[in-house]
């Protein structure tokens, strides 16, 4: 399968099952809507509790001078503290958990269509497909997590050894120590982008792998490594998918963001287009997934039918074989035996 006919295949695909979007908008308006509900409205009444009077921070300047000294901050508004973090901490945990169930769904619900095109959105298999990928996503998430963690850290290690280097080669020379700079920044940012891609790219075909085959997470991470290792025209696919997804981000923040300079109206019409500019990046994000899983499953999935003419063939040449092999074939079976003579008799038998 080529790259145009894996991509058409991919926004076809999320075009039969428009609702997948619907239900990213609605998650998305239901995040809105939960962080004044759970950290808005606790932290507009424990500013009424603990009395915090803001009428003197008008300005930036105030803003900063109080945030200057936070162990005073605190120590003084100790229990607002608690309230905002505790109120936080259990807004984050209830949108990750709402994000990956929606996310289980919509990747369910994407490779049920891979498998049968004919399908339509339900949301029965939906909520099927969201609880029964639930878990197995989010221990994938934890090893992925762990693997960008990893690749964090080694970056760390190549950047702290090209500062160490480029300060040896200063205390010699400024114009060598300049170069080293330049050349070593150059092969680290290479470095880093090609492991963050090589690292997305094992994700989003991970996640491929963790429908079809049904394995656990860290299979599916060395089964997709494996796959990409093997199918580099597999990596180079989801790089131009990757790029085409920042050009269009990059595209729809240019129309997005003038609108927040101005000051009470730019307010009010950005918000629907920001509402607007995160359903075309959910649309463009589920038309990657799509693509990416109807690759893979052509590719390493489903198997190639074999044209009934060369199976016909391939019977006939193994019965002539078998046929041609048999011991009864060895000699003609036209040749009449020779009968065995019996030995002549000598002269003391005749006698």
């Amino acid at each position: 399968m080529t790259y145009t006919d894996a991509i058409k295949s991919g926004f076809r695909l999320v075009n039969r099952n428009w609702q997948l979007v619907a239900v990213q908008a609605g998650m998305m308006l239901a995040n809105c809507i939960g962080f004044f509900v759970i950290v808005g409205i606790p932290l507009g009444i424990a500013f009424i509790i603990f009395g915090l009077d803001l009428t003197g921070l008008a300005q930036t300047r105030d803003i900063m001078g109080m945030l200057s000294h936070p162990s005073e901050l605190i120590s003084k508004y100790m229990g607002l503290v608690l309230v905002v973090l505790s109120s936080f901490l259990l807004y984050l945990l209830i949108v990750t958990t709402a994000g990956i169930f929606v996310f289980a769904g919509s990747v369910g619900s994407v490779g049920l269509a891979v498998l049968d095109p004919s399908r339509k959105f339900g949301m029965k298999p939906f909520l099927a497909e969201a609880k029964k990928l639930f878990f197995p996503l989010m221990w994938f998430a934890m090893v992925m997590g762990l693997v960008f963690m990893a690749i964090a850290f080694i970056l760390g290690l190549l950047g702290g050894g090209v500062a160490a280097v480029v300060q040896t080669a200063k205390s010699q020379d400024s114009t060598l120590a300049l170069f080293l700079g330049i050349f070593f920044s150059l092969i680290l940012a290479l470095c880093a982008v090609t492991l963050i891609l090589a690292a997305i790219a094992v994700t989003v075909y991970g996640l491929a792998v963790l429908f079809f085959k049904t394995e656990g997470a860290v299979r599916s991470f060395r089964d997709a490594f494996i796959f990409l290792w093997n199918r580099q025209s597999a990596f180079w696919l989801y790089v131009v998918l990757f790029f085409g997804y920042l050009i269009s981000s990059f595209v729809l923040m240019l129309f997005t963001y003038p609108f927040n300079l101005i000051p009470i109206i730019g307010t009010i019409i950005s918000f629907p287009l920001q509402l607007v500019s995160y359903v075309v990046q959910s649309y463009i994000g589920l038309a990657i997934l799509a693509t990416v899983f109807i690759y893979y499953y052509e590719a390493e999935i489903r198997k190639p039918e074999v044209p009934a003419d060369s199976i016909e063939t391939a019977k006939t040449v193994m019965t002539t074989d078998e046929s041609s092999s048999g011991p009864e074939d060895i000699s003609d079976a036209g040749t009449p035996q020779q009968e065995e003579t019996p030995p002549e008799k000598g002269p003391t038998e005749e006698a």
